[in-house]
């Protein structure tokens, strides 16, 4: 049997409760901390596939696929696999992103960690529980799966990390992700169509749209940032349209640039615009990302921007009305996107074997096709996926291919310091609120990138 968040939230607490002293003390930051060596170490046991030799084992999972397709996918995938192997019963616990954040940092670093989590990339979380120690190392089992084959070397690589947690992109995989993800621009085609304009694919054409809504009494843009996490997805698409994919994962990944160069700082100057001009939802930041999605389902914005998770609540609501576009930058198709959180074994599961089978029957080809089936964007498409033209799921699928081609996903901007989360999400909130101007945003997030940099020297 699965559990539910409504029946495992307790637990979660509890175990959060218990282990924040300890994680206060040896996972704040990347790199070792404290006394001693907390860079996990090599596993020196034999992996295998055979799990029907591990006796009755209860496989403790915490993830957070929470909205619609996503979580039926999800307990269907369990269903099936406690119905494969008899010996396992999967104890599931489902937080939202944010909580799970918050809860899943606690809890690793007590002495009875779930066996498998969704760990977010980058260094304020993946990095952090390598850096403690509190994720086991997966290149084994790349092997004896082929995940090393069957994923492409780009998003194995942001599962990725040096085995003392100091380098994003490292040697070691600690991860491996269930769905890929665009974040873009989803529309009300009928809405669209009215204005007489035209599906943008540019900042330009989006900002003229936007102008046209706003002419007519329409809501352009329903967003709300309540949640801070979509703060991120906003100025992302912005930055990338404006900077060019290459530019945002070079600063994104400490290779080069500044978030006070001119393309970041007019992106910043451009949100900010559009939260005076009145193209955003009214007090965005004290509405729900859900509240702002709904709004615009029911048809009262000609825009929403967030991610392809969304495919299947939208579609629902909408059906052919509902469109979903991302933008290009002078360099090519440029957006925030790539895969959604890691799958990963903690360190201290006693059923590692059971825990990688589950891994992988939840992100392999046939899981792909439940994923497909139930709205959702697998991280690997089948090549044969042809859904019908003029959908949703199309324009998804056409925007994934094609972004992926051209090289065009840009990491999401939390993953570049072990602070930058809390950082970007602050100086998001004040820039839509009017409390920074854009400068301001930039020169915050600059200091925190730069004294990262000067740390890792």
């Amino acid at each position: 049997m699965t559990t539910t968040r409504r029946g495992r939230v307790g637990a979660a607490a509890a175990a959060a409760a218990a282990a924040t002293a300890l994680f206060l003390a040896s996972a704040c930051a990347p790199g070792p901390s404290g006394g001693g060596d907390t860079t996990p170490a090599a596993p020196t046991n034999e992996v295998s596939k055979d799990i029907a030799s591990a006796g009755e084992v209860t496989l403790a999972v915490w993830d957070q696929n929470t909205d619609g397709g996503i979580s039926e996918a999800q307990e269907q995938l369990n269903a099936e696999f406690e119905k494969m192997y008899p010996n396992v019963t999967i104890d599931r616990t489902v937080e939202s992103f944010s909580d799970l954040k918050t809860t899943l940092k606690l809890a690793l670093s007590s002495n009875t960690p779930p066996d498998v989590v969704q760990a977010n990339q980058g260094y304020p979380d993946m990095g952090a529980f390598v850096s403690g120690g509190m994720l086991r190392p997966l290149n084994d089992y790349a092997e004896l799966y082929g995940w090393d084959g069957y994923y492409p070397k780009s998003l194995l690589e942001q599962n990725s990390f040096s085995s003392d947690g100091k380098t994003w992109q490292g040697d070691t995989l600690f991860g491996v992700s269930q769905t890929g993800e665009v974040v873009g621009i989803f529309y009300n085609r009928k809405l669209l169509a009215e204005l007489g304009q035209p599906v943008p694919t540019t900042l330009a054409e989006l900002d003229s749209a936007m102008a046209a809504a706003k002419a007519e009494g329409i809501l352009p843009m329903a967003f709300g940032n309540l949640d801070k996490s979509p703060g991120i997805h906003l100025f992302g698409v912005v930055q990338a349209a404006l900077a060019g994919a290459p530019a945002v994962t070079e600063l994104v990944s400490g290779q080069g640039g500044a978030w006070t160069d001119e393309p970041s700082r007019n992106a910043a100057q451009e949100i900010a615009r559009w939260a005076q001009q009145g193209y955003l939802t009214p007090g965005t930041n004290g509405v729900s990302r859900d509240d702002a999605i709904a709004e615009f389902s029911r048809g009262g914005a000609l825009f929403t921007l967030t991610g392809t998770w969304m495919q299947q609540p939208l579609q629902d609501a909408m059906g052919t009305d509902v469109g979903f576009t991302t933008l290009t930058s002078e360099s090519g198709p440029a957006t925030t996107g790539g895969q959604g959180l890691a799958w990963a074994i903690t360190s201290k599961s006693a059923h590692p074997d059971v825990a990688a089978a589950y891994i992988e029957f939840i992100t392999n080809a046939k899981a792909a096709q439940l994923l497909l089936d139930t709205g959702n964007l697998p991280t690997v498409l089948p090549s044969d996926y042809q859904p019908e033209p003029g959908t949703l799921a199309a324009d998804i699928a056409t925007q994934y291919r094609d972004v992926q081609k051209a090289d065009g996903e840009v990491p999401y901007l939390d993953y570049a310091t072990p602070t930058f989360y809390d950082t970007i999400t602050a100086g998001m909130q004040e820039l839509l609120g009017g409390q920074a101007d854009p400068q301001q945003f930039v020169d915050r997030l600059q200091k925190d990138y730069a004294a990262f940099l000067t740390s890792q020297k």
